[in-house]
């Protein structure tokens, strides 16, 4: 792949470590992530892998955007309050770099969509918000052999985790073998989350 003068200006702050270079970028730029959630924890990383020039990027959120949102969803702003969250991100990604592909899709994940997804994406990132999707995700991402990046956060705190089954290490349900109870663990609406956190 032969970079542009543009992009090489683009991406010069990793050419230039011996680490990435070239064929680091050029590497990035062949790399496919689904972020499972538009939302706070979605936002951040949708950012910064659309900046660092991953070449696609695949936006799975049903929601639209709300001003209780912009507290700590930086993709969104005032002006995208109604709209679709895929869309509104997409918008603000193509901004950020045009040269990268965003692919959206506007829809809740469940049994009959989540294998589907999955498979035409190296990595999975997921920000849902709930337990459901979250062994929903790693079901599919072990039963696919794909690379889960699973996070979450509450109030004031953060967890990310790594989980690659395929590459012999435990998955999500052996971490958490059952979601706990309906209405134990309250959601961002209810208990509050501090938005830097994400």
């Amino acid at each position: 792949m032969e970079f542009t003068e543009q992009q090489i200006q683009r991406y010069s702050r990793h050419i230039i470590l011996n680490e990435v270079g070239g064929k680091g970028q050029v590497k990035l730029s062949k790399a496919k992530v689904l972020l499972i959630g538009a939302g706070g924890l979605g936002s951040p990383a949708a950012l910064y892998l659309a900046a660092a020039g991953i070449g696609t990027i695949g936006l799975v959120d049903g929601d639209v955007v709300d001003l209780s949102n912009l507290q700590r969803q930086i993709l969104h702003t005032t002006a995208t309050i109604g709209v679709p969250k895929v869309e509104s991100g997409k918008r603000m990604l193509s901004a950020i770099n045009p040269d990268i592909t965003i692919k959206t899709y506007q829809l809740n994940v469940d049994t009959e969509n989540i294998l589907g997804l999955v498979s035409d994406y190296d990595i999975v990132l997921d920000g849902s918000d709930n337990f459901t999707t979250r062994f929903l995700v790693n079901d599919a991402c072990f039963f696919a052999k794909k690379t889960l990046i699973s996070a979450s956060m509450f109030r004031f705190e953060g967890q990310l985790t790594t989980i690659k089954p395929h590459a012999g290490y435990p998955c999500y349900r052996c971490l958490y073998p059952e979601p706990p109870p309906a209405g134990l663990v309250p959601n961002c609406q209810e208990a509050g989350v501090l938005g830097v956190l994400a």
